[in-house]
């Protein structure tokens, strides 16, 4: 029989006697996490930003470094008791990107905790809050550079009096912030309500409410859900801001929408392929793009111009009434103090009375000194008119260029001197917004010099020979028209022809065009409620914004290179709380990296 092991339970060693703990002793438990604390940190920073702020900032100072935690002892603080659920359980809770595989396992989930403590509520509340002090800082140092340029410390000092609640500057920080916290939370919960509908044990609801079951299953359904968060938008004061802001992201949205549909051939439709075997997409044709919204729009921003002209943007006024000498000119040197000369705007107020009074012709004073030449309602230009060559026979001529009768003399002299005058300030513009190409200027240097010459000329050339067509214009319709044929719309006629020498920027031009775009939309919507051709429905911008976003959010769902941008894809991707990243291009990377393994 064997004898039995020292190590047996009869004889123990030494090591183990001292191993065992005393009889009563209790091992001292680790001291529980402060809750508050601990939801105070998830909701201020992650670990992972600790960690870089500890390695860079704390860990340089002895006395910081005793005193604070480490990283690996602030994550497992961040991760509080082990009862709470791990991060593939609450995963599942979560939204998914776009895309995502579960089978495939190279992407972590939408919503899914980046490090410990670090749930999507948290995140999503902690982004908000960086918003809300972020825009509030910014804002706040905006109005601070403001006031410096323009010397207006009274302006800050009343507007700091107002209570906080009122201030514009809270209000727009507060209802971003809001928009953003509200969209993340509607969308987790819409589709995590998707993903139990779609569940098999769903079925006896689904049979019982088709349609709602259909509505909520769909797959846009969560992003046109989550748009509702845009109503925060009312928190900020009706103003020109909000205003523009619901008008640019419908336009950015409409724009998405329309290259989704273009993308699916709905817009071009299908051809057959040669042989008759499979149907191909149409190509948009040449000519067509978003210059050909230039006419519409230039037309109603130079009638408005003329007739509404507190309903026009300032940009625009600047350019038509400071960059036009050759047609509205200076006070002479010999003025006698007793006559007042017309500014630009004062021109501009007196066409439009010609055009109300039908357009009348012109009465030289030179050729009839001591009688009343002029209508009673356009005697400001007598000083204009007092020095207007005899053989001119339209006072819309004798308004504009009234030294020189030959309209096209006068045509060619304002482009031999604005074209220069534009030119130097484009190209100036486009050399300063190729300053971060300029490793290109090194290794390319003439090719560089030839694109910024080539579309400085461009828009020149554009800007240029719109002016002159809309000016010219107003002279030819008056010596070709009748005097009642389109006598107040003829302002618009200029202005749409102005518009067609946009083709000549149709290839990289389309920011501006969109630009002037929302410009019309927004002074034709000024110019209808000044007229009373329909009413302002209050918070009706609100609801704009929140079509926008639905829509940008349904055509991203549907197909995310509508979004032209990458920086566009990586906002709504973040916006849904699936992390600044763009996830359809790193889909098609994936994909070709794929194909290629598989051709080695």
């Amino acid at each position: 029989m064997a004898a039995p092991s020292a190590s047996g339970p009869g004889n123990l060693s030494s090591s183990d006697s001292f191993s065992r703990p005393r009889a009563g002793s209790k091992s001292k438990p680790s001291p529980a996490a402060d809750p508050i604390l601990r939801n105070a940190l998830r909701y201020t920073i992650t670990s992972r930003e600790y960690e870089k702020l500890h390695k860079f900032v704390l860990s340089r100072s002895r006395v910081l470094r005793r005193k604070v935690p480490s990283p690996t002892a602030m994550e497992k603080y961040m991760d509080g008791s082990s009862g709470r659920r791990s991060s593939s359980e609450a995963s599942h809770d979560l939204p998914q990107p776009r895309g995502s595989d579960k089978s495939k396992g190279a992407r972590p989930k939408a919503g899914e905790p980046t490090a410990a403590g670090d749930t999507y509520n948290a995140r999503a509340v902690r982004h908000a809050l960086r918003v809300f002090i972020v825009t509030n800082v910014g804002m706040k140092a905006y109005e601070v550079l403001m006031a410096r340029i323009k010397g207006g410390q009274s302006a800050v000092a009343s507007k700091s009096k107002e209570p906080f609640y009122r201030s514009a500057t809270m209000r727009l920080s507060l209802s971003l912030s809001t928009i953003l916290l509200l969209y993340r939370l509607l969308f987790r919960f819409l589709s995590r309500l998707r993903a139990h509908l779609l569940d098999p044990s769903a079925m006896p609801f689904r049979q019982r409410n088709p349609r709602t079951a259909q509505a909520l299953t769909s797959p846009i359904a969560p992003a046109v859900g989550a748009s509702l968060a845009g109503l925060a938008l009312g928190v900020y004061p009706s103003s020109q801001f909000r205003l523009s802001v619901a008008i640019y992201t419908i336009f950015r949205a409409l724009e998405f929408g329309w290259n989704m549909l273009e993308g699916d051939g709905t817009i071009w439709g299908f051809r057959a392929r040669a042989g008759g075997k499979g149907l191909i997409k149409n190509e948009r044709p040449w000519w067509w793009g978003s210059w050909m919204l230039q006419p519409l729009a230039f037309g109603q921003l130079l009638h408005a111009a003329i007739f509404d002209r507190d309903c026009a943007p300032a940009p625009l006024l600047a350019l038509l009434f400071k960059g036009s000498s050759t047609y509205l000119h200076e006070a002479p040197a010999n003025l006698p103090a007793s006559m007042q000369w017309l500014d630009p705007a004062g021109v501009a107020d007196n066409l439009a009375e010609m055009a109300k009074l039908k357009w009348p012709s012109f009465v030289s004073p030179a050729m009839f000194p001591g009688q009343q030449t002029l209508p009673a309602s356009l005697v400001a230009l007598a000083p204009l008119t007092a020095q207007a060559h005899p053989l001119i026979t339209s006072l819309s001529c004798a308004t504009l260029h009234p030294s020189d009768p030959s309209c096209a003399r006068t045509t060619l002299t304002f482009w031999a001197q604005t074209l220069p005058r534009i030119g130097r300030v484009v190209l100036l513009f486009y050399s300063l917004m190729m300053l971060p190409k300029f490793k290109l200027l090194y290794n390319s240097p003439l090719y560089l010099i030839n694109k910024l010459l080539a579309k400085s000329l461009r828009m020149s050339t554009f800007v240029t020979g719109s002016l002159s067509t809309f000016w010219a214009s107003i002279c030819f319709f008056q010596n070709w028209f009748p005097r009642n044929f389109f006598a107040t719309q003829r302002f618009f006629l200029g202005g749409f022809l102005a518009g067609l020498w946009a083709f000549i920027e149709r290839k990289s031009g389309h920011g501006m065009f969109m630009y002037t775009a929302r410009a019309s939309v927004d002074s034709l919507w000024k110019v209808g409620v000044k007229r009373r051709w329909w009413k302002a429905m209050r918070g009706g911008d609100v609801w704009v914004f929140v079509l926008a976003l639905a829509v940008t959010g349904a055509v991203y769902e549907r197909d995310a290179a509508a979004i032209r941008e990458a920086s566009w894809r990586k906002g709504v991707s973040w916006l849904q709380g699936t992390d600044y990243r763009d996830w359809g291009f790193e889909d098609e990377e994936d994909e070709k990296d794929g194909d290629r393994s598989k051709d080695d």
